[in-house]
C-alpha cells in the first residue's frame, strides 16, 4: 500500500513540475474590483481551503461591505487597515494551480500614494489584468497602471471590464471601454492582441464560468486567458539558455586555503560544470570547476537556483561582479538611459547624486539629465527637467565606477536598479536601463541643434502613399534576408512605393569599411546602419536592412531610434545546418578551419528574437535555387510581409 501511494506522489510532483509558472498582477484605479475579482477567481477554482473561506465570512461580518453576502477581498486584504477602509495598501501575493498551469497573482494597490507597491510587483509579472470599471471607463489611475507595467517589461495584457451587471451587460460599452484601453496600449508602445473580457467579479460572471448574461460574448474566461497566456520572463529556451546566463556574484566563501567559492543565485539561463564563464567586469575567462549546493554537487543549474561555484583558476573576484556566457555578456559601462518611476517625495533634477545597487552591486549614480516625462493623458513622452512623485520618465546616469549592465527588456534583473537616498535610506526611485551610454570620459559633442526642414517626415510620406517604416530583417548568414528583402522591395516598387534595401555587405564597402567582425565592430556597425535607416525612414521611405545583427540588445537599440509602428522586426528563422549546407560564399567552411573568427552560428552566438512581428521559417530559400517550390516559397514570403504592412496601415 505504501510503495503504490509514493510512487503516485511522486507521480503527481513530477506533472506539476513541468507546468510551466505564470506570474500575473491585478491593477488599476481604485474600487475598480481588484481584490474581488481575485477572490472571486480562487473560490471558483476551487483554491480556498473551507476553513479560510469561514474566517474571510466571519471576517466579512465585521469589515464586509457586501451586506450578508462573503466579501471575497478580504480572502486578499489581510492588513487591519485594509480591511478598515476597504482598500488594497500593500501587495498579496497568492499561490495557485490548476491542472494547465501554475500561477503566483499579486493583487496591488490602486491609490496613487502606493505606486510603489505597485511597481515592485509589476517587476517580476509577466501579464497584468487591468480592472476596469464599466460605469467609470479608462481613468487617469488605469493609464498610469498600464504604463508602469509596461515599462517594467510586462508585455500582456488582459483588460478585465467589471462590474458589467451595473450596465446591463451592454455590449456597446464594453466595446468602447476595450477600444479605449488598446489605444492607450498602443500609444505606450505595447503590440500584439489585447484580451478584453466582460465579467463581474461579485457574481462570477466569465472570470471561471462563462457568463449566460452575455450571449454576445465567444471570448475566454478570465481564468482561460490566464491559462493560454504565453510564458514570460522567467522562461529560457532551453536551446539557448546557456548564452543566457547571467550570474551576481552575492558573496566570496573562503572558510581556508583549500576552497574559494562563490555563491549566489542564477538570474538567467543555465550553467555547466566545465563550462567556460567572463568574469566580469575584469573581462577574464575561466572555466567553471565546481557547481556546490547543500545537497552536494551539480553537474548543472538553471535560474533561478542559488548555488556556489568554484572556478578553475586563482581569480579576483569579488561581491558585485558578474559571471556571465562568454560570447553573450553583458555590457561593462559607467554610462547608461534609464526609464525611472519615480518614488521619492522630492523631484529628480540633474546633477543628484544617490546611491545605486544594480543587482549584487552598490555604487554612486549621477543624474546627469531628466530627458523626458511620460504624460499620462496624452501618453506621449514631453521633454521636462525634473520628475515628481508618481511620475515616469527617462534620465541619463553615469556611475563613479564600471558597472555590469543588460538591457532591461532583455534581462530583467540585470537590467533593472534602485536610487537609494544617501541621508534617508528612502528607496526613490525604480530604474530600468534603455540602452546603454558611451562611457563618461568618451567626448560627446554637445553644440549641436538638429535642423527642421520646411518639409515634414508625414508629407513626404502623404505624397508616396504610404508611411515611413524599417523591415529588420535577422536571421543566421545564408538564411536568406537579402533573397527576400530584394523580392520584397520589386514587389514594392512594381506597386508604385518607395523603398530601399540597405545590404549588409554593401554597406562594409563603403560606409562600415573601417568596422571589423568582433563584438565592438558588429555593434558599431548595427548603430550606424540603424541611424542610416532613420534617416531614410524620415525621407517618407520604406526601408529593409537585411543584416544578421545577432544580438537582441543590438536590435532593441535600433527599434528605440523610430516611433511605435515603425519598426517591424522580421525573423528569417533558418536552421543552422541548412545555412552551413547552403554556404553560397564559402564563409561557413572558413570558420570551420578556423580561417574566419567571431562567425555567428560558429564561435559566436546568434540571439533568437523573441517576438519578432513577422517570422519567416524558411529553410528551403535559396538564391541559386530556381525550382519552382523555392519561387512559391519565396511568393509567399514576400506576400506575409505585404499583407502584415497593409495591416499595420503602413501601405494602402
Amino acid at each position: 500500500m505504501d510503495g503504490p501511494t509514493a510512487g503516485g506522489l511522486a507521480a503527481l510532483m513530477a506533472r506539476r513540475a513541468q507546468r510551466d509558472l505564470l506570474r500575473f498582477i491585478t491593477c488599476g484605479s481604485v474600487d475598480d474590483g481588484k481584490s474581488t475579482l481575485l477572490g472571486r477567481l480562487l473560490v471558483d477554482a476551487g483554491q480556498v481551503p473551507s476553513d479560510t473561506l469561514a474566517r474571510a465570512e466571519a471576517a466579512s461580518r465585521r469589515w464586509g461591505t457586501r451586506g450578508d453576502e462573503t466579501d471575497l477581498a478580504l480572502l486578499l486584504d489581510g492588513l487591519h487597515s485594509e480591511r478598515e477602509q476597504g482598500i488594497t495598501i500593500d501587495v498579496a501575493y497568492r499561490y495557485f494551480s490548476t491542472p494547465e498551469r501554475q500561477f503566483i497573482c499579486a493583487d496591488t494597490p490602486g491609490h496613487a500614494q502606493y505606486t510603489r507597491n505597485m511597481a515592485t510587483a509589476a517587476s517580476t509579472a509577466d501579464l497584468a489584468v487591468v480592472l476596469i470599471d464599466a460605469t467609470k471607463g479608462v481613468l487617469p489611475q488605469t493609464r498610469r497602471h498600464a504604463a508602469i507595467a509596461a515599462v517594467m517589461g510586462v508585455g500582456t495584457f488582459v483588460a478585465a471590464v467589471n462590474k458589467m451587471d451595473l450596465v446591463d451587460f451592454d455590449e456597446a460599452v464594453f466595446a468602447e471601454h476595450a477600444s479605449r484601453f488598446g489605444d492607450a496600449l498602443d500609444r505606450l508602445g505595447v503590440h500584439g492582441d489585447v484580451v478584453a473580457i466582460p465579467l463581474c467579479a461579485v457574481t462570477g460572471d466569465n472570470v471561471v464560468r462563462a457568463s449566460e448574461r452575455a450571449p454576445w460574448y465567444s471570448g475566454p474566461t478570465l481564468l482561460g486567458a490566464l491559462e493560454s497566456a504565453r510564458p514570460g520572463h522567467g522562461a529560457d529556451d532551453d536551446r539557448h539558455a546557456a548564452e543566457r546566463f547571467r550570474f551576481p556574484v552575492q558573496y566570496v566563501i573562503h572558510p581556508g586555503p583549500g576552497f574559494r567559492g562563490y555563491a549566489g543565485t542564477i538570474e538567467s539561463g543555465s550553467l555547466t560544470r566545465g563550462a567556460e564563464v567572463l568574469v566580469l567586469p575584469s573581462r577574464t575567462r575561466t572555466r567553471v570547476a565546481r557547481i556546490v549546493t547543500a545537497d552536494g554537487d551539480l553537474d548543472v543549474a538553471s535560474a533561478p537556483s542559488s548555488v556556489t561555484v568554484t572556478l578553475e583558476d586563482d581569480l579576483d573576484v569579488a561581491r558585485g561582479d558578474m559571471l556571465a556566457h562568454p560570447t553573450s555578456a553583458p555590457s561593462v559601462t559607467n554610462a547608461v538611459d534609464a526609464d525611472l518611476v519615480w518614488l521619492g517625495e522630492r523631484p529628480v533634477r540633474a546633477g543628484a547624486g544617490y546611491v545605486v545597487k544594480l543587482a549584487t552591486r552598490s555604487t554612486v549614480a549621477v543624474v546627469n539629465a531628466v530627458e523626458d516625462r511620460l504624460d499620462l493623458d496624452a501618453l506621449e513622452r514631453q521633454p521636462v527637467d525634473e520628475l515628481a512623485l508618481n511620475e515616469i520618465g527617462g534620465c541619463s546616469l553615469s556611475f563613479t565606477e564600471r558597472v555590469v549592465v543588460d538591457p532591461y527588456r532583455q534581462y530583467r534583473a540585470t537590467g533593472s536598479f534602485v536610487l537609494i537616498d544617501r541621508l534617508s535610506n528612502a528607496t526613490v526611485a525604480a530604474g530600468m536601463v534603455r540602452r546603454i551610454g558611451r562611457t563618461a570620459d568618451s567626448p560627446r559633442a554637445t553644440n549641436l541643434t538638429w535642423q527642421t526642414t520646411q518639409v515634414t517626415r508625414s508629407q513626404r510620406a502623404a505624397q508616396k502613399g504610404q508611411r515611413p517604416t524599417v523591415l529588420w530583417f535577422t536571421g543566421l548568414s545564408g538564411a536568406g534576408k537579402s533573397t527576400i528583402a530584394s523580392a520584397l522591395e520589386q514587389r514594392l516598387f512594381m506597386r508604385g512605393h518607395h523603398c530601399y534595401v540597405l545590404d549588409g555587405d554593401n554597406v562594409r564597402f563603403g560606409l562600415n569599411r573601417d568596422l571589423g567582425f568582433d563584438e565592438d565592430g558588429r555593434i558599431e556597425n548595427i548603430r550606424r546602419v540603424a541611424e542610416v535607416a532613420k534617416l531614410m525612414a524620415d525621407a517618407g521611405l520604406i526601408v529593409m536592412t537585411a543584416f544578421i545583427s545577432p544580438f537582441r540588445g543590438d536590435r532593441q537599440l535600433a527599434r528605440d531610434l523610430f516611433e511605435p509602428g515603425e519598426f517591424i522586426e522580421v525573423f528569417v528563422d533558418t536552421p543552422l545546418e541548412v545555412a552551413e549546407h547552403r554556404d553560397v560564399k564559402g564563409l561557413y567552411a572558413k570558420a570551420r578551419k578556423g580561417l574566419i573568427t567571431n562567425f555567428t552560428g560558429i564561435d559566436s552566438p546568434y540571439e533568437r528574437p523573441e517576438a519578432p512581428e513577422v517570422h519567416l521559417v524558411t529553410p528551403q530559400v535559396d538564391a541559386t535555387d530556381a525550382s519552382n517550390d523555392q519561387s512559391d516559397l519565396l511568393a509567399r514570403h514576400v506576400e506575409t510581409i505585404i499583407d502584415e504592412l497593409a495591416r499595420r496601415g503602413r501601405i494602402d
